[in-house]
């Protein structure tokens, strides 16, 4: 998968910021020049935070539909559709520090599910765990703003899924890794 460029990025954050612009202030649909890696399928999530708060974050953990598409779509459904959020209003949008986080497709990880923890590589990937009819999903910038480890992350992707935190152990929960590069206004 080719890496966005610094350009590329900063074209990926006026695409958001633009588009909430558009949906929540009722401003013209962003003009955005884009180049053609946005016409590639790629997952992406859109964080939104106010004074380092999380406000929203929604995305496609899978490349199932354009990059410029899934910006667009998440940065609208990180601000109005996140469940743990009430919807972002227009007067919050000034407030808002928005980071998107375009992701490399998740791989399964082979193995002992014991060796799990040695294969995490905390900063780099992010998790998902999928099992018992749930999944969870934390970006690989959670471990390193919480400072977790890798046990402990692994935790957390459980927790997130509605699975016991130590669910990780169990050969029958499938964990993924991906890679995320991440373009943000606030770091």
């Amino acid at each position: 998968m080719d890496l966005l460029s610094d350009e590329e990025g900063k074209l990926a954050m006026q695409l958001a910021r633009g588009t909430l612009g558009h949906v929540l202030l009722k401003k013209p649909e962003p003009a955005v020049k884009l180049t053609p890696v946005f016409e590639q399928k790629r997952g992406v999530f859109v964080t939104l935070t106010i004074k380092e708060q999380l406000r929203g974050c929604i995305g496609f953990p899978y490349p199932v539909i354009p990059l410029g598409d899934a910006i667009r779509q998440a940065a609208v459904a990180a601000a109005l559709e996140d469940p743990r959020f009430r919807p972002v209003t227009a007067d919050e949008l000034k407030k808002i520090d928005l980071e998107v986080t375009v992701l490399t497709p998740p791989q399964t990880m082979e193995g002992d599910p014991e060796d799990r923890p040695n294969k995490v590589v905390v900063g780099k990937h992010g998790l998902i765990i999928r099992g018992r009819g749930t999944s969870g999903l934390l970006l690989p910038q959670v471990a390193t703003d919480y400072s977790w480890d890798a046990r402990t992350f692994l935790d957390h992707t459980c927790t997130k899924a509605g699975l016991p935190e130590n669910a990780w152990h169990d050969s029958r929960v499938e964990l993924l890794t991906f890679e995320g590069q991440i373009f943000s206004e606030h770091r």
